[in-house]
């Protein structure tokens, strides 16, 4: 484990993730922070973390953890899913594997499981959980929950993953038809991001 002081960049803050559509909404939901965000693939650093744990939390630990100790920096990592209570919470955090393929396999995939469920039962939700781990190993987790629905089909040409079918009724319209502004503050992740940022400000501002 890294010591306290050693090589130690206040400044930065490592997102664990590989995934664009990921980066862009971290680049825009840690702005207020004032820090450079970075990713792994700008600091050269590739690890296969194998998301093998039984709960979001634990999958998000152990990818901020690798990549924390990887690259010497304060490091954040999340682990989200879509629970569909028709589907006994499923996929859960199995939500980026539940088929092979592209995310619009996976839409397919779960409207037709969903293919004879009726309108009210169609409820469910995004779950988020950051982990943060400190240069010094210390860590912290937050967690942001969004509720909805599921649609009969997709709609909207914004997001990605599960978004064009995960239908927000305060809005009337599904996440992937809401304007990036409105999403980046009511989605599980920004609502995560948003619980987690007292911290962030505080482990940023630390002197080294």
């Amino acid at each position: 484990m890294l010591q306290p002081g050693r090589n130690t960049k206040r400044g930065e803050l490592l997102v664990a993730t590989h995934n664009p559509g990921k980066k862009q909404e971290y680049l825009e939901l840690l702005a207020p922070l004032e820090v450079e965000i970075r990713f792994p693939d700008g600091l050269n650093v590739h690890l296969d973390v194998r998301e093998t744990g039984t709960t979001y939390a634990e999958n998000a630990r152990k990818k901020a953890e690798s990549y924390a100790r990887a690259s010497e920096l304060h490091t954040l990592a999340d682990d989200s899913g879509l629970e569909v209570h028709a589907l006994g919470g499923a996929p859960g955090i199995h939500s980026a594997r539940y088929v092979a393929g592209s995310d619009a396999d996976r839409v397919q995939a779960l409207l037709s499981d969903l293919r004879d469920v009726p309108w009210e039962e169609r409820t469910a939700r995004f779950r988020c959980v950051i982990v943060v781990v400190t240069q010094e190993g210390e860590v912290y987790e937050a967690e942001g929950v969004c509720e909805g629905m599921i649609t009969y089909e997709p709609a909207g040409e914004g997001g990605f993953g599960y978004d064009p079918v995960f239908y927000v009724p305060d809005y009337d319209s599904t996440m992937a038809q809401l304007s990036r502004e409105t999403k980046n503050r009511i989605s599980h992740r920004a609502r995560a991001v948003q619980a987690a940022l007292p911290t962030l400000t505080r482990l940023l501002d630390e002197p080294g």
